[in-house]
């Protein structure tokens, strides 16, 4: 069996190739390997027995080029970031979806199953339940309420704050570039797959984290920056109170989550969540990482905002633990594994750009008026 591996050196998509490979499978891998996320190239962890092919998803001759004698595609490739180049996000991770099954079904390509990555970004502001008024589905809190420094979800009916639900696959409500270009994709995805008789699934990842995750990529996140910045002895700059929190996933559970909707076709033509189940706040992550670390740093709340966050994101996972995967990994063992890799490419590099002042002087993080 081969498979074709999209955005096949970065972060999730290398620890599939190992996957992959040691499951048996012929793998191809198609990066872009984008500056911004590989500066130096290919990465030293990309096995030699992969077939490497550099180019974009969305230039028609490579990506038919890769796809040829494929059974299996694994379409990883997006583009994250924080920075407000929205056509950007719809030209990779929508138009290079849209590509792929274009070329599949124009040139007949026998492709047996697409596995696309998608996002928990598609909720937006999340699912809430009012006291009074029952279950919502909240637009972003405004600028107004930000600026207020007021960050819990208010109902917009009453003014009463709203207590958050786990995110469940039925409701999806995006705004920000990157949230909405993948639930754009996961519908081509899962559309055009229907359609056309190509069984398809879309994976809303979590956070996820763990070694390997790119110390260049601005939109790696919490995980490295504060690992970073423990390391340098830095304090942690937190947004908003710390009180917001997320839900983080380890590397291994996601591939295992790949790995078993590849194989089950009760899995096919449906979106599922991938997470942990449990929430998290920044504050305890930073914590953690503290005394992960052993360096007794500071915690920084900046009195700012970054625009585009959510408030609470934690996702149900019932859907895909009755298919019979289970998260096996914790916050602690994701931390573990990647300050054990951090140790062992010799620590966090001495140049890399810390993406603040970018986002700072960007409009994306905003200070406080009050």
């Amino acid at each position: 069996m081969r498979v074709l591996i999209t955005g096949g050196a970065g972060f999730i998509g290398g620890h599939l190739v190992d996957r992959f490979l040691a499951d048996g499978f012929h793998v191809r891998v198609l990066d872009s390997l984008d500056p911004k996320i590989h500066p130096y190239g290919e990465p030293p962890w990309l096995s030699p027995q992969a077939e490497f092919i550099q180019g974009d998803v969305t230039d028609r001759e490579t990506l038919l080029n890769a796809l040829k004698g494929v059974d299996i595609v694994s379409h990883q490739a997006a583009y994250q970031d924080y920075m407000p180049d929205f056509s950007h996000f719809i030209d990779v991770n929508v138009t290079g979806t849209a590509l792929l099954y274009e070329l599949i079904i124009e040139k007949k390509l026998p492709v047996k199953k697409v596995i696309v990555a998608s996002s928990q970004a598609v909720y937006g502001e999340g699912q809430y339940e009012c006291p009074e008024h029952g279950f919502l589905l909240p637009m972003p809190r405004s600028i107004s309420q930000l600026q207020a420094g007021i960050w819990e979800v208010q109902c917009p009916k009453c003014g009463e704050y709203c207590l958050p639900r786990v995110l469940c696959e039925e409701h999806n409500n995006p705004y920000n570039q990157y949230a909405v270009s993948k639930l754009a994709e996961e519908k081509v995805a899962l559309g055009l797959g229907w359609l056309h008789g190509i069984p398809t699934v879309a994976l809303r990842y979590s956070i996820t984290q763990g070694p390997r995750q790119s110390l260049f990529n601005h939109y790696s996140g919490i995980c490295r920056i504060f690992v970073s910045r423990a390391m340098r002895g830095e304090p942690f700059i937190i947004y908003e109170d710390g009180k917001q929190t997320r839900d983080f996933i380890h590397i291994q559970d996601v591939v295992d989550a790949n790995m078993l909707v590849l194989e089950n076709r009760n899995a096919d033509f449906q979106a599922f969540n991938v997470g942990s189940g449990h929430a998290v706040s920044v504050l305890e992550y930073a914590q953690a990482v503290r005394n992960k670390s052993g360096h007794d740093v500071d915690f920084q709340i900046s009195g700012e905002y970054r625009r585009g966050d959510n408030r609470h994101s934690i996702s149900a996972i019932e859907k895909l633990c009755s298919l019979g995967w289970q998260p096996r990994r914790n916050l602690s063992t994701i931390l573990d594994d990647f300050i054990a890799w951090v140790d062992d490419i010799g620590g966090i590099p001495d140049k890399i750009a810390d993406p603040y002042w970018q986002m700072k002087k960007a409009g994306v993080v905003v200070t406080v008026a009050h």
